[in-house]
């Protein structure tokens, strides 16, 4: 029999509710969505604690529901539950959702179990891990870790860090309320929220700096997320922008066309994620480098400091440094 990780302390719902460890500072847990055995759902509930919970599902259309609705960040196949006659599922749902990780656990070895591993192969589902051994989940935490890291913030936050080298904290604090967690801010009352400085404050700093304004910020990181979503064909217009909880698909389709000029199919033909990243690079942070490199946006000064700045400005206007 398997070894079993120390178990935590079961829970009567379907799914085990996040824990809080030492990834909160990412956010609330994600979700990772699974076809399992029902021996093995309390060994997979264990060996997430802290890192993720699981939504255990008994059907590949519940599978599809937590991917469309719930943003799940990895969907997990039982070997031994690869029924015949759901490849072609199976590979459906890969197809759909590519940028989703599906991982095969093998957690026992029986006369079906070569067949099953290859049909999940056939489907797409080109990772496994043997848990049949303690490392086995270890490897099953970090691969599930590495999932963890929302795709957006890494491949946003990492460039903007090195944009940005040697910028203050504050700046790069704005930044990481743009692109940190799954949802991001809808308005910039919220972002002002979140980075604790009142919002005409937040907009005043950005207009004595000579930066484009925070609002504009907003709207484009706004897009790159959705931009990330759309690499998801089953993903609709509807669903992304319920996930950016935009008021309706229209709301999102005018939001679109006011920026970009385009409609939300045009959208999403023309720009993935990460050329959605691009031009936001191009247009809100490269021209503005030197600028954004000084720019303290949270910062508040003393007012004798304010009034030295005035005064050195020579202009009457507050000069941030």
């Amino acid at each position: 029999m398997p070894p079993v990780p120390p178990l935590v302390a079961p829970s009567s719902a379907s799914f085990v509710r996040p824990v809080r460890g030492r990834l909160a500072r990412a956010g609330p847990l994600a979700p990772v969505t699974t076809m399992l055995a029902p021996g093995e759902r309390p060994r997979v509930d264990a060996a997430g604690a802290g890192l993720y919970y699981t939504l255990h599902r008994d059907s590949l259309d519940d599978v599809r529901r937590d991917l469309r609705e719930h943003r799940a960040s990895a969907v997990l196949f039982s070997v031994s539950r690869c029924a015949e006659g759901d490849d072609g599922r199976v590979a459906t749902l890969v197809r759909e959702f590519p940028s989703v990780p599906a991982v095969a656990l093998l957690t026992q070895l029986d006369s079906a179990t070569p067949r099953a591993v290859l049909a999940l192969g056939r489907s797409g589902v080109h990772t496994l891990v043997d848990v049949r051994h303690a490392a086995g989940w270890q490897e099953l935490r970090d691969l599930l870790r590495r999932t963890r890291a929302d795709a957006l913030e890494a491949r946003t936050l990492a460039s903007l860090a090195a944009d940005l080298a040697g910028a203050p904290p504050d700046c790069l604090r704005f930044f990481t309320a743009l692109f940190g967690g799954r949802a991001g801010p809808g308005t910039v009352r919220a972002l002002a929220r979140e980075l604790g400085v009142v919002p005409s404050t937040l907009m005043s700093r950005f207009y004595r700096s000579q930066l484009p304004p925070p609002k504009r910020y907003l709207a484009l990181s706004r897009l790159v997320r959705a931009a990330f979503l759309f690499e998801n064909p089953g993903l609709s217009v509807a669903t992304v922008a319920n996930h950016l909880e935009y008021s309706s698909p229209q709301s999102f389709g005018r939001h679109v066309r006011g920026l970009l000029r385009l409609t939300a199919v045009q959208f999403r033909e023309r720009y993935d994620g990460d050329g959605m990243f691009q031009r936001f690079r191009d247009e809100l942070v490269l021209p503005h480098l030197a600028r954004l490199r000084r720019f303290a946006p949270l910062q508040a000064w003393p007012g004798w400091v304010r009034g030295c700045q005035r005064y050195q400005g020579g202009n009457g206007e507050e000069t941030v440094h």
